[in-house]
This record gives structure tokens, C-alpha cells and sequence, in this order.
């Protein structure tokens, strides 16, 4: 009896070691996984965070968004991508400044030290007149 015992605490205890065991393991998963994304994530954000453009240089608004926003807003924002469509935002100006000056935590970096107000204003006079590309 003594021994069905023992034996009986010893299947239990390998059991709960072997649960435990695998807890572990999903947790560390888990929480790998997480920091993976965020870490990617942040890579992502750093990778779009434009270099602050001296004042007195050419500001090629067209370029500059290429380059810095068509990453998730494709076509010059002429169409949705990682990010939504800006041609025909229903959003206002002041919206659309705020977006790009402060970013959207998880979905857009902010770029209020990438550029000045005046930069800033000309993004979204780009973004205003976007057209449909002919052809």
C-alpha cells in the first residue's frame, strides 16, 4: 500500500513537472514572441523616422514623402497601404497636421523633430492636392 503510494506521488509530482515544464516553455514563447514584434516594430518605426532637414535646404515635399511616408501610404498616398489613403481625407488639416507632428502609437511614427511647422504645413498642402495618376 505504502509503495502504490510513493508510486502515486511520484506520478503526480512528474505530472505537475511536466505541466510546469511546459508552461514555462508557452510563456517563454510567448513573451518572445512579443518582444520580437516589438523590437521589429520599433525598427520599423526608427527605419520611417525622417533626419531633421536643415532649414535653409530645398524642401522637395514630393520626395520627402516618397521617401519617408510611402512606406505605408502607397502611391505618394494616393492609395491605402500599411497605412490609409490620404488622397481625399475626410480628415481636416488640423487633424492631418496633428497626425503627422504627435504619430499614432503602434501605427505611426511621430516626425514633430524631423520637421519644422512650415514642412509640416507643406505635407499636407501635398496631401490636399493629390490627384488619381493618369493612365
Amino acid at each position: 500500500m505504502e509503495r502504490a503510494q510513493a508510486r502515486s506521488s511520484i506520478d503526480v509530482a512528474a505530472a505537475w513537472l511536466r505541466n510546469g515544464a511546459y508552461l514555462l516553455r508557452l510563456s517563454c514563447k510567448t513573451i518572445l514572441a512579443g518582444l520580437s514584434a516589438s523590437l521589429l516594430w520599433a525598427a520599423m518605426a526608427q527605419a520611417q523616422s525622417a533626419t531633421p532637414v536643415p532649414e535653409n535646404a530645398a524642401f522637395e515635399v514630393e520626395q520627402v514623402f516618397a521617401g519617408t511616408c510611402g512606406f505605408c501610404h502607397s502611391d505618394g498616398g494616393r492609395a491605402a497601404g500599411k497605412g490609409p489613403q490620404l488622397m481625399n481625407s475626410p480628415r481636416d488639416d488640423d487633424y492631418i497636421r496633428s497626425r503627422i507632428k504627435h504619430g499614432k502609437q503602434g501605427a505611426m511614427p511621430a516626425f514633430d523633430g524631423a520637421f519644422t511647422d512650415a514642412q509640416i504645413d507643406q505635407m499636407v498642402k501635398y496631401i490636399r492636392a493629390l490627384k488619381p495618376r493618369d493612365g
